[in-house]
């Protein structure tokens, strides 16, 4: 099945929740009615993103809080120490059931729709009552058999080898078409480049110990040490069991026969549903609807202390059960009122639209991963019961984390950044057979709002150039994003977007049963606005995209 999508605009002046701009917003944005998994990791290689099957790309140079897209480096991922504290903060509960005082604050990723959907709630779902796939998927096949040995050969050989060159650049762990910035920071912002590098208290200490033992014995003999063309090393045999345990090494520590917990992750494909799916698909909502209520406070203001009455939650207690109804009329004309929220956004409708639906078509070549290509569900097992969820898109070159709720009741565990880790682990994991996939991807960056900032603490790690489209390591971006919430990360004036769109005639177009060329398409249309869509949805989906798939215009 080719990619289909129909390309639905500029949006602009709607809500923001980052800032919460009345009318800051501003994003474009298509339906997929299919899209594979190559076109897809293209397209989020051009800040492109999908929720559910509407894909969408912020207008970076309008929308009030610029999103850039940030991906991690696996391969030379080292946890820091917040991240080891979460990791043996499982550790002991699983060992010991040992649970943390105070409250933790978590850092979920991406733990709200992204904001440049929430307002569009209503587009969507008009949208996917439009869009009829069936009927689509039919006139497709229609089409595409009648164009049989019409289409190009070469296309696919072409396409193999640039996805060979890329694989080279990743399976080496360098950041591809990455290019070096070098911008001198203001005082007080940022590491001064013309100084040595900070280094800590500890290694001073050793360092002079060492440097006063030589003095005191030049010929590098003192307590067994030996000089043999090298400065001599303290504790040599200490400093090699010193080195920085691996993230598997921490994550899959062996616990104890008798401990207190068992914590088993499975990964499930999400879309086309698989068996194991569709048999936990209830209480993996049910996960999702108690995340939303309570994390996200989608629920009734707090009452006051003389108002409250504890009630189970079961259908089974007649308290529960008689006021079921009177409850939910309050949480639905608050939601309304307060966040303007359709009725039925905790719902499963909402839940299978955007968590569950997706527009990438499964794929399982032999020399990709063992689950193949697509998207998944990363379900999180405690003792039998699900307490959380990572909504997973496995692409060619990378895993693109889409959104994760968990059950409120194990906050304490930080599962934002536990599972943020599990998944970095996963990707390692992958590339260990698909040496091209090595990417972790974390959805958008926003420098402007602090709650999103953290993602920049998982390093190293670079952000995607709005206006080339190459990466840069963050630590050269955060200085300009200091001074600025928009910023081209590329410093070469010269440098262009490779993969701009160069002969929009080229776009391939997919009208009433027939695929042709935009060339083609053209000469039937005589509204200028269609010529102006057109050309807006290459530039931003680029000349390989836009060539692979297809534009539906009806």
């Amino acid at each position: 099945m080719a990619s289909v999508v129909e390309y639905k605009g500029l949006r602009a002046g709607y809500h923001c929740g980052y800032c919460d701009s009345k009318e800051g917003k501003a994003s474009c944005g298509m339906w997929a009615h299919s899209m594979t998994v190559q076109d897809y990791q293209d397209l989020i290689d051009r800040g492109w993103r999908r929720s559910g099957k509407y894909v969408y790309k912020p207008v970076m140079n309008q929308t009030c809080c610029p999103q850039y897209t940030i991906r991690c480096r696996p391969l030379q991922f080292q946890p820091s120490k917040s991240h080891k504290k979460v990791l043996k903060k499982m550790l002991k509960f699983l060992a010991k059931g040992e649970i943390p005082k105070g409250s933790c604050k978590d850092e979920p990723m991406d733990s709200t729709v992204d904001d440049a959907v929430v307002g569009d709630f209503a587009l969507i779902n008009k949208l996917d009552i439009q869009c009829d796939l069936k009927t689509l998927s039919d006139d497709l096949k229609e089409s595409l058999e009648s164009e049989g040995k019409n289409s190009k050969k070469e296309e696919p050989h072409e396409l193999l080898q640039s996805q060979d060159f890329v694989g080279e650049k990743l399976a080496s762990g360098e950041p591809s078409h990455s290019v070096k910035v070098h911008t001198v920071p203001k005082p007080g912002k940022g590491a001064d480049l013309s100084k040595p590098p900070c280094r800590k208290a500890k290694e001073i200490r050793k360092e002079r110990k060492r440097l006063k033992l030589m003095q005191q014995n030049p010929a590098g003999e003192h307590e067994g040490f030996q000089a043999q063309g090298q400065p001599p090393s303290l504790f040599p045999a200490k400093a090699k069991s010193n080195q920085p345990k691996a993230l598997e090494d921490l994550i899959f520590e062996s616990l104890p026969e008798n401990a207190s917990h068992k914590l088993e992750v499975r990964v499930v494909r999400s879309s086309p549903p698989s068996s194991q799916f569709k048999a936990t698909l209830l209480e993996s909502y049910q996960v999702y609807k108690r995340y939303q209520m309570v994390i996200h406070k989608n629920s009734p203001d707090t009452p006051t202390e003389s108002q409250v009455r504890l009630v189970p939650v079961s259908f089974e207690d007649p308290e529960f059960k008689s006021s079921f109804s009177q409850s939910f009329s309050l949480y639905v004309k608050y939601q309304v009122a307060i966040h303007q929220d359709p009725p039925d956004e905790c719902g499963k409708t909402e839940f299978t639209r955007f968590l569950c639906t997706s527009p990438l078509e499964a794929e399982t070549p032999p020399n990709g991963p063992d689950c193949g290509y697509g998207s998944f569900h990363q379900q999180y097992w405690l003792d039998g019961k699900i307490i959380a969820v990572g909504v997973i898109d496995i692409l060619p070159n990378c895993v693109s984390s889409v959104y994760l709720y968990y059950d409120p009741d194990y906050s304490f565990l930080s599962l934002g950044v536990y599972s943020a880790l599990r998944e970095i682990a996963f990707t390692r994991q992958l590339h260990e057979k698909t040496s091209q996939l090595s990417y972790y991807y974390m959805g958008f960056y926003i420098h402007s709002c602090p709650k999103m900032k953290y993602k920049g603490q998982y390093r190293p790690s670079d952000l995607l150039c709005p206006e080339t489209y190459v990466w840069v390591p963050i630590e050269q971006c955060l200085p300009s994003l200091e001074n600025s919430k928009y910023c081209r990360f590329n410093q070469d004036p010269e440098a262009v977007d490779e993969d701009r769109s160069t002969e929009p005639d080229r776009l391939q177009v997919f009208h009433k049963r027939a695929i042709m060329p935009y060339r083609v398409y053209k000469k039937h249309q005589k509204d200028p606005s269609e010529e102006a869509a057109v050309l807006q949805y290459a530039s931003l989906v680029g000349q390989k995209c836009s060539e692979r798939m297809l534009l539906f215009r009806n």
